[in-house]
């Protein structure tokens, strides 16, 4: 049996009704969030957008496309504005052959009068409101009482006289365009069927109007065809011939940058005979030069390294060897003291040449430090330094006493240094010199710099050596001379935005200038 109703079991109850939850502030939120969203890609496209355009338009393709339309844009003005005139004056042209047609009917008239209604026919056929004609010498007229004839008259028999007359030529159309649908146009033209000296007609503008309009669009749809096309095969053509070169070797050149002892980043000369394959060639060439340059310079480097340590210990040696003579000085036997001074002049020759390799081979000179100097003084210590005295090779100023520079003293002093130096070694190698030595030192100041002239007596410089005179370790005429003194000197000037030049050299002497350019 079934227990109905009695039982403590669960009872099934129906739910309550439950109250829609309104979700009106989460679709609000969801919208809002999309709209955000939305906003944001706009926002980050359109810069990217902006950006690729500004990039484009600056670059040489965007240039080169503006440069297409802007001439598509000038061969459309030179061929529409033309054309547009002629369609305007062959149309009133028309007009006029069909008035000198009409008007023969005047001729076979009665008395050459036509009744209104003919007249009116006359007109309609012709496509003109006035029609005036001269027949047999008299003037005679077909027109509307309701139409007035406009004073401004458009005469076709001085369209091409001259300047004036092809600019209103050329302006007729749009001065047509411009004007009032109710516009009449009066126009005198020169007879070409009958006789007589001329023909005037009234006609409407809106006709006119109308067909300009049709022609102008016929026109436009044609030579902006022609004109794109062309344009856009000129563009193709520069892009591939002219633009993705050049933007090969812009981006070789830019590698080149980056890693100049990459080999790989040389552009491919493509054997073009014209101006880019020339430009092929010489960029292959000149960073294979530059390429070379740089590995000998790191060769150069790693020898100079070697060159320092070896000269470091060889000064060393060279010290000992010269206080080993120094101790030799005090020896008795006549063949030691008989060699002795050519020994200690040959020690003194390596001791000032290793020096002044050591010198030179500094990696780089220090940035002048500029001062306000006073030229005489330091001239005299120059002078002094360089073994310019007053019984020997005498220093000869002829520097004013406040004759002021500014120069870093040191290097100032270096450089004179070493082109008097030269100039007394020259002098005291003369062979039979009768005349005393001179080394003279002139200053000269302009409005943009200093000129230092330092000139001698000497023997002069020989002519094969003036083409290398620069040059480390190639210009030197005294033995035992390094050759470093010109070049170093040189080297000293171009840091201060200068020079040192040859000016002269003869058998009457040497003059060297130094340039340096005054401060602002």
């Amino acid at each position: 049996m079934f227990d109905q109703g009695k039982s403590g079991g669960n009872y099934l109850r129906p739910d309550r009704p439950r109250k829609p939850v309104r979700r009106a502030g989460f679709y609000a939120e969801r919208l809002s969030q999309a709209a955000r969203l939305i906003a944001a890609f706009s926002v980050k496209y359109g810069v990217l957008g902006f950006q690729l355009a500004r990039k484009f338009v600056f670059s040489l393709s965007g240039q080169l496309l503006i440069l297409t339309a802007l001439f598509i844009a000038i061969v459309e003005a030179v061929i529409v504005i033309p054309s547009l005139a002629s369609d305007h004056e062959r149309w009133l042209l028309d007009r006029v052959r069909q008035a000198e047609l009409v008007s023969q009917s005047i001729d076979v008239a009665q008395n050459n009068a036509v009744s209104k209604e003919v007249s009116n026919q006359l007109r309609r056929s012709a496509g003109v409101l006035y029609l005036a004609v001269e027949i047999n010498g008299e003037s005679y007229r077909l027109y509307d009482s309701r139409v007035g004839v406009p004073e401004e008259v458009l005469d076709l028999r001085q369209s091409h006289k001259n300047l004036w007359h092809d600019i209103l030529y050329l302006w007729a159309p749009w001065n047509t365009f411009m004007g009032r649908s109710d516009r009449l146009i009066h126009v005198v033209a020169q007879p070409k069927v009958r006789g007589g000296q001329e023909i005037e007609i009234v006609v409407r503008a809106e006709p006119l109007k109308t067909y300009l309009k049709s022609s102008l669009g016929s026109m436009l749809r044609v030579s902006l065809s022609i004109s794109f096309l062309a344009g856009f095969l000129v563009f193709i053509g520069l892009s591939v011939f002219v633009v993705r070169p050049i933007r090969q070797l812009t981006k070789s050149i830019v590698r080149f940058k980056s890693n100049p002892e990459d080999a790989t980043a040389a552009p491919r000369p493509s054997g073009r005979p014209d101006e880019i394959g020339q430009i092929e060639r010489e960029m292959a060439s000149m960073q294979e030069e530059v390429r070379q340059a740089l590995r000998s310079r790191a060769r150069l480097a790693a020898l100079g390294q070697a060159v320092s340590k070896i000269n470091h210990d060889l000064r060393n040696m060279l010290t000992a060897a010269q206080m080993a003579s120094d101790r030799l000085a005090n020896s008795a036997d006549p063949t030691v003291a008989k060699a002795l001074p050519r020994l200690e002049r040959a020690l003194d020759r390596a001791v000032s040449l290793a020096q002044n390799v050591l010198t030179y081979g500094k990696s780089d000179e220090q940035t002048p430090q500029i001062q306000i100097v006073r030229l005489k003084e330091l001239a005299e210590a120059a002078a002094e330094d360089a073994g310019l005295a007053t019984e020997g090779v005498r220093f000869v100023s002829r520097v004013a006493k406040g004759f002021n520079l500014e120069v870093d003293p040191e290097q100032l002093h270096r450089i004179l240094v070493n082109l008097m130096r030269n100039a007394r070694q020259a002098i005291e190698l003369q062979p039979n010199r009768k005349v005393r030595g001179r080394v003279t030192l002139t200053a000269i100041k302009t409005s943009e710099e200093v000129l230092l002239i330092v000139s001698d007596n000497g023997p002069g410089i020989p002519e094969k050596l003036r083409e290398k005179l620069f040059q480390p370790f190639t210009s030197s005429t005294t033995p035992g001379g390094s050759g470093l003194g010109l070049a170093i000197g040189r080297e000293l000037a171009q840091l201060h935005g200068g020079d040192v030049r040859l000016v002269s050299s003869g058998t009457e002497g040497t003059t060297f200038e130094v340039r340096l350019p005054l401060k602002p």
